[in-house]
């Protein structure tokens, strides 16, 4: 009972530090989407540095499943919930990845007057938060009708991005000067549509955690 109990206490460890990676990554992405919209340079630049933050909890979190399995031999359903975590890390490692690369387009554009007010993509950045917030949630509680109910949301996002791109393909049709601006702004849109791809990775691995088919949550 007792090494029971010492276990448990090790997976609610592992699962307040998910917590706190997940709110790096999220205050990540608000800044992201700040710094786009405002020409901030100095808040990308904070945003490029933090991702060396969120690696670092990565490979902290991973090194604590690594000892857990090595130490404490978990059962079946254990096992789930611990590979579970290695591999939400890795797409929370892969967003806050993305929010760096559109840093880096954001101190590209410091210096230019946008093509068009940004209205879209902040609203789609805001789509995808809704999902990492929900699918972290939906993994702690073990819910599998929550997470599908994430994927809903990557359906909106990936309607944001069609529309995006068919609006800036316009743009640089009409106004060829703008076609750079217009490509890095494409390319943001496709950094942001990913993230949600890494949302719904997660999303299927509560299904894997809960059942052992991470296709559970695309049932029904």
């Amino acid at each position: 009972m007792a090494r029971r109990v010492a276990f448990e206490e090790k997976l609610r460890s592992l699962h307040q530090d998910l917590i706190e990676m997940q709110t790096l990554v999220e205050k990540s992405m608000d800044d992201t989407i700040k710094a786009l919209k405002t020409h901030d340079v100095k808040m990308a630049n904070a945003v490029i540095e933090r991702d060396d933050e969120i690696d670092e909890m990565e490979l902290k979190i991973e090194r604590k499943c690594l000892a857990i399995i090595a130490g404490q031999q978990p059962m079946a359903s254990d096992l789930r919930d611990i590979v579970g975590v290695l591999k939400i890390i890795t797409d929370l490692e892969r967003i806050a990845d993305h929010c760096s690369d559109i840093s880096k387009y954001t101190i590209k554009l410091a210096d230019e007057t946008y093509v068009k007010p940004l209205i879209r993509i902040p609203k789609m950045a805001e789509e995808v938060k809704i999902m990492i917030n929900n699918v972290i949630d939906c993994w702690i509680d073990k819910d599998i009708s929550k997470a599908k109910e994430v994927l809903k949301h990557d359906d909106i996002v990936d309607k944001y991005f069609e529309d995006i791109v068919e609006e800036l393909i316009g743009i640089m049709e009409s106004t060829p000067e703008t076609t750079r601006q217009c490509t890095y702004f494409i390319f943001i849109a496709k950094y942001l549509e990913r993230m949600g791809d890494h949302a719904t990775n997660i999303a299927e691995w509560i299904g894997f955690t809960v059942t052992g088919d991470h296709t559970q949550v695309h049932d029904g």
